[in-house]
C-alpha cells in the first residue's frame, strides 16, 4: 500500500529536499507540497493524503493551526509535525490540535520514514526527549489574552500601540503584562517573551 503524503514547509530548499528523499521510499508518494499554512487544508481536500507533514512556523497559518483544521475538515489525513523547534509547549499544543506525531527535523531520514509509517498505521509518534521536557514544564500558565498581549509585545511597541492594536485599555495591557511577567518569573516583558517562546507557549 502506498502512503500518500502532503508536505508543508515555508523553506523551499528543505521542502524540495524532503520531497525527493521521501519519494525514494517505495511505499511513499508525495501528492502535495505547499509553502504556507493557509494552503494546507485546500491541498488536502484536492489530493486526499494519508499523512500531512507540517512545519510549525509558516506564513498565513502556523502548522499547529493547520493541524487543527485538518483534524476538523480532513479526518482521514493524519498529521505529523516536523519542526526545527522542539519546544515543550509546541508538543502539547500539537496534540491538542489533533496531531498524531511530533518529530524534530534533525532526526535521521530512516527514523522519519518509520514515524510516517507508524502514524499512517494509526499510532502516535512523539520524540521521547521532547515528551519528557513537556511533562517537566507542564501546561502553559498563560491565558489566551495574556498570549495575545505578549505576541503584540514582539514588535517592541509602546503599551499605547499594543492597546490600540488589541482594542484594550492601556491599563488592561499593563495588567496583562504584569501577570505574564509574574507567571514566567521574568525580569521584564521582553524576558517574558523569550521564556514563553523557548517553551513554545506562543
Amino acid at each position: 500500500m502506498t502512503i500518500r503524503l502532503l508536505l508543508a514547509d515555508d523553506q523551499e530548499l528543505i521542502r524540495s529536499a524532503l520531497e525527493r528523499l521521501l519519494d525514494m521510499e517505495e511505499d511513499f508518494s508525495v501528492v502535495a507540497s505547499v509553502g504556507r499554512g493557509d494552503q494546507v487544508a485546500d491541498a488536502a481536500r484536492r489530493t486526499q493524503p494519508d499523512v500531512a507533514l507540517l512545519d510549525v512556523e509558516m506564513p498565513g497559518l502556523d502548522g499547529l493551526a493547520a493541524a487543527a483544521l485538518l483534524a476538523q475538515h480532513a479526518p482521514g489525513c493524519r498529521t505529523l509535525i516536523l519542526t526545527t523547534f522542539g519546544r515543550p509547549g509546541y508538543l502539547r499544543r500539537a496534540i491538542e490540535a489533533g496531531a498524531a506525531g511530533f518529530v524534530v527535523k534533525d532526526s535521521p531520514v530512516d527514523e522519519l520514514a518509520v514515524a510516517i509509517r507508524r502514524v499512517a498505521a494509526g499510532e502516535r509518534v512523539i520524540d521521547p526527549a521532547l515528551a519528557a521536557a513537556t511533562i517537566a514544564h507542564g501546561r502553559s500558565p498563560l491565558t489566551q489574552r495574556e498570549r495575545d498581549v505578549l505576541v503584540a509585545a514582539r514588535s517592541g511597541t509602546t503599551v499605547a500601540d499594543m492597546a490600540g492594536r488589541l482594542f484594550l485599555s492601556e491599563g488592561t495591557v499593563r495588567n496583562h503584562l504584569s501577570a505574564v511577567i509574574a507567571k514566567t518569573g521574568a525580569k521584564n516583558r521582553f524576558d517574558a517573551l523569550r521564556i514563553a517562546e523557548e517553551r513554545g507557549w506562543l
